[in-house]
């Protein structure tokens, strides 16, 4: 985003062209949080620069959105800009969808692309308390942030390591990835 725009704000291809300019020699993966307002322009775009994407659909409590969120994210990975998708993005941690309506996006978007990894975003310790929805995804999406569970710096590599290897366990051999 540019000064002054922020989540639901629309986003221009030439914005995100020129964004893309910017950090396209600094990394190979491309994370997008939402397939509206501009946001499914990105996965495409991020693949003409030679990124790989991690595509994502914002879900939340508006059913209409979440219609709109889904169908794109199935369109843009059906496309090939998809290289994993991510259905929803801690929607059990704030309780903006009940376990059963995340597993029945999460469904929609594996029967349509059986062959891009779908998994779900959330804090790392959802996945050891929610196992139908750690055994329906491909792969295990987890956040890991040790300060906002009040973990001192001094002990922060430790408890990192710990969370990861909580949503290692829950996954039972899924392919893990962390952000912090």
């Amino acid at each position: 985003y540019l000064e002054g725009q922020e989540p639901g704000s629309k986003i221009s291809e030439k914005q995100i062209r020129e964004r893309m300019e910017v950090i396209a020699p600094y990394t190979k993966w491309i994370r997008s949080f939402s397939c509206t307002d501009g946001n499914e322009l990105i996965p495409g775009i991020a693949h003409e620069f030679g990124l790989k994407t991690m595509v994502g659909a914002w879900l939340g409590t508006n059913n209409r959105i979440n219609e709109e969120e889904i169908t794109n994210a199935i369109n843009i990975a059906k496309q090939g800009h998809a290289d994993i998708l991510a259905v929803g993005n801690e929607v059990m941690y704030r309780g903006d969808l009940s376990e059963e309506e995340l597993l029945d996006f999460i469904h929609r978007a594996k029967n349509a692309v059986p062959d891009v990894p779908v998994g779900y975003v959330d804090a790392y310790y959802e996945f050891e308390d929610r196992p139908k929805i750690t055994e329906a995804c491909d792969v295990i999406l987890a956040n890991c942030y040790p300060f906002w569970e009040g973990c001192h710096i001094d002990h922060s590599f430790l408890y990192m390591k710990d969370m990861y290897h909580r949503a290692v366990r829950a996954g039972k051999g899924k392919p893990v990835y962390i952000s912090e």
